[in-house]
């Protein structure tokens, strides 16, 4: 025979093998517009929600305001590719979380990854590299194209 009882906020169902052996007609539908109240990562206003459980209480602590600046440039950065704008902010931030490892601890698939660190300085130093020849570059067409 199945029963329920509550326990302060908790609902426990006690049900029979009988209970299992037949189809539930319980309705677990999720209508997102009825259901959800929370306005998510975004807000309707297109603005962040620091605020939003999603973000794991980054935006707050000793590194909240470098992350705000690099999850912000990430955001509304229009650059090709996305956020490439965004490395000083994102260095920034790397920087601060590195001096907090009991509250920023490295993930244990980067930990057994030897040379991740070296590999992110290395893409970050191409990435400026780049940028800086493509700025001499299009400094050189200037100078071509006036004469």
């Amino acid at each position: 025979m199945s029963y329920c009882r509550e326990e302060g906020k908790d609902k426990i169902i006690f049900v029979t093998k009988e209970d299992h052996e037949t189809p539930s007609t319980a309705d677990v539908s999720f209508n997102i517009e009825e259901d959800d109240d929370s306005p998510g990562l975004i807000l309707p206003n297109g603005e962040i929600n620091w605020q939003c459980p999603c973000l794991g209480g980054m935006a707050s602590g000793p590194c909240g305001e470098p992350f705000k600046e690099a999850f912000s440039c990430f955001h509304y950065s229009q650059a090709e590719p996305k956020g490439t704008d965004c490395i000083e902010e994102f260095r920034t931030m790397q920087e601060c979380m590195s001096k907090y490892p009991e509250l920023y601890p490295i993930d244990k698939d980067e930990e057994g990854e030897k040379g991740a660190q070296e590999q992110t300085k290395t893409t970050t130093s191409t990435v400026e590299q780049n940028t800086k020849e493509e700025v001499v570059d299009a400094k050189e067409s200037e100078g071509t194209q006036g004469s």
